[in-house]
């Protein structure tokens, strides 16, 4: 392990930071939950304040990054938690194996895709990633290591699944790969007019293809008003795989002190995107498909120094067309317009951990440069027409939820409470007082009896 730094630590987004005391754990085996107030980091890829310690101790898991274990015949791998999914993948592709489920960057650990049970483009198909979690330890901060699978530790094993890290720190995961001649996509573009038929694509493409995710022009207003580019894909069906260059072609070298993306160039931004993609069918790398924003280093910084919000929501299929216009229609009334805006539909795959965000439904989610105030509230509409349709927010991408959109998003998130490792705490569980409101404290004298709920 490395000495301790004192460190500026920062969410993806900018809007959330503090100070931090951060220790290097450099094997899984070697690694110890403290004795105070602390909590698990991976690669600092959390939009929000979910993975930024509450009381200034980190435990970043990155120097362990080692593959333990890689069955190549039935693409079982089993690996630290702080080595990045990019990493993985260099490692199992030229054996036939992909991820089963990936975010849309190759930069997250995997300790942290377990604890944000991230999903990716197939979840109609695959689930969520915590679906194929085969096991991992998990070291309390009462000594306890625990190796929990669905059949061992179960309980604890679903409430770490999407768990924000407040269940201790995670040293090793084993997941199931997926079995790809190659990891690159034959893609197909179609640009849609309105929500309406990009849920008609939606229901269509799910019957057929393994991938599929839509782009939105978030500035349109009228007759045009969702509108945007549906993008559908399989693996290719040969052996072969696109050159890599190696890292990033672009980058943003430093941080404006004003941020670019204002309305007016976000607008033209979503105009231009719209008009320069062409429809039809394509090969693409698997990086340029499913990591688009990693082709550009430190992408987060053209928001500039006050950063940006992302807003996710998933929405009932029987509300999501009336909600996502509300949605869309309260942005255009306080004049703020998103670039990135991801829609894609969610299938039925039931819920891997206690706190997973993915459901079945339809998730929109859009970036607003934090302009203060009037961002805020912006966000606090959007909250509210999300509840009013029966949905839910996501708070692994959040710097400002209140507690009562958390309940109404994640009603049984109570039932987190025996399992939360009493010194575990984030800034998001402080802000939202979740010790306060289940009657936890941080103190060790009540640590036993919740440790007695799960350890034999």
């Amino acid at each position: 392990m490395t000495e301790p730094t004192r460190e500026a630590l920062s969410s993806w987004g900018g809007i959330a930071a503090c100070a931090a005391t951060v220790i290097r754990p450099a094997e899984a085996r070697l690694a110890q939950a403290p004795d105070t107030v602390y909590l698990a980091t991976g690669n600092g890829r959390s939009y929000g304040d979910t993975a930024l310690p509450a009381a200034g101790l980190a435990i970043n898991t990155r120097e362990m990054n080692r593959i333990l274990d890689f069955d190549a015949e039935s693409g079982v791998l089993r690996a630290e938690a702080g080595i990045l999914l990019g990493d993985i993948i260099n490692h199992i592709v030229p054996f036939g194996w992909f991820l089963p489920v990936t975010p849309g960057t190759r930069f997250v650990s995997l300790g942290g895709a377990l604890a944000n049970d991230v999903h990716g483009k197939n979840h109609h198909r695959a689930g969520s990633f915590g679906q194929h979690v085969r096991a991992f330890e998990l070291v309390r901060s009462d000594g306890t290591r625990r190796v929990c699978s669905r059949t061992s530790h179960a309980d604890i094993f679903a409430a770490t699944i999407g768990g924000m890290g407040l269940t201790g720190l995670v040293t090793w995961v084993e997941i199931a790969l997926k079995r790809t001649v190659t990891p690159d996509v034959i893609e197909e573009t179609i640009r849609f007019g309105s929500i309406a038929e990009f849920l008609k694509l939606s229901a269509q493409s799910d019957r057929d293809f393994e991938y599929s995710v839509a782009w939105i022009d978030s500035s349109v207003r009228g007759a045009r008003r969702g509108r945007g580019l549906f993008m559908r894909a399989n693996h290719a069906g040969d052996n072969t795989v696109e050159p890599f260059a190696g890292g990033p072609r672009l980058g943003v070298p430093f941080m404006p002190p004003v941020s670019p993306m204002r309305p007016g160039t976000i607008s033209l931004l979503n105009k231009l995107n719209f008009a320069a993609s062409s429809e039809g069918v394509r090969r693409r790398g698997h990086r340029k498909y499913f990591y688009p924003l990693d082709g550009i280093a430190d992408w987060n910084r053209i928001y500039g120094r006050r950063g940006f919000h992302q807003h996710q929501c998933v929405l009932p299929h029987e509300t999501a067309e009336d909600a996502i216009g509300e949605i869309l229609a309260a942005a255009h009334k306080a004049g703020m317009y998103s670039f990135i805006s991801v829609l894609k539909a969610f299938g039925d795959a039931p819920a891997a951990g206690l706190l997973s965000f993915a459901r079945r439904g339809v998730t929109l989610a859009l970036d607003f440069p934090n302009t203060g105030e009037a961002t805020d509230g912006l966000l606090a509409q959007l909250d509210a027409i999300t509840l009013a349709a029966g949905g839910a927010v996501n708070p692994y991408k959040d710097s400002r939820m209140p507690l009562a959109v958390f309940e109404a998003s994640f009603p049984n998130w109570r039932d987190m409470a025996p399992f939360i490792d009493p010194l575990a705490e984030s800034a998001f569980s402080k802000r939202l007082g979740l010790r306060r409101a289940t009657g936890q404290s941080s103190r060790r004298s009540g640590q036993a009896a919740a440790h007695r709920v799960f350890v034999g």
